[in-house]
């Protein structure tokens, strides 16, 4: 089984080790993936569109239980990025993610 490791942001670079998605809708596609395990999940908040933030892709997994062995949000936005890693970890203490799930709260600058 593939082991993906993904970076949702529209502005940063990518780490050469992650696959980018630059949209909420092409992180979702690439975590809709079948036979593929999902080492780390890289989230920002803000996207550029008015359309779907990264809460949105956050949501998804929720609501699917998908998930990633470690799940950093990574965004600037204090307030989003806040959120976002709340949903991660009250996700993971409900039990919807196993305990054993890292989730990380480590914002990057925007350039």
């Amino acid at each position: 089984m593939e082991r993906m490791q993904i970076f949702m942001d529209d502005i940063r670079p990518c780490p050469e080790d992650h696959i980018l998605a630059r949209t909420a809708e092409e992180c979702v596609d690439l975590l809709r993936e079948e036979n593929s395990e999902i080492a780390h999940i890289s989230l920002d908040h803000d996207l550029g569109s008015k359309r779907q933030n990264g809460q949105a892709v956050v949501e998804y997994m929720i609501s699917h239980q998908v998930y990633a062995e470690r799940m950093t949000v990574h965004s600037a936005n204090a307030i989003g990025g806040k959120i976002m890693y709340e949903l991660l970890v009250n996700a993971r203490k409900d039990g919807i993610f196993p305990s054993y799930v890292k989730v990380y709260h480590r914002p990057l600058p925007l350039r």
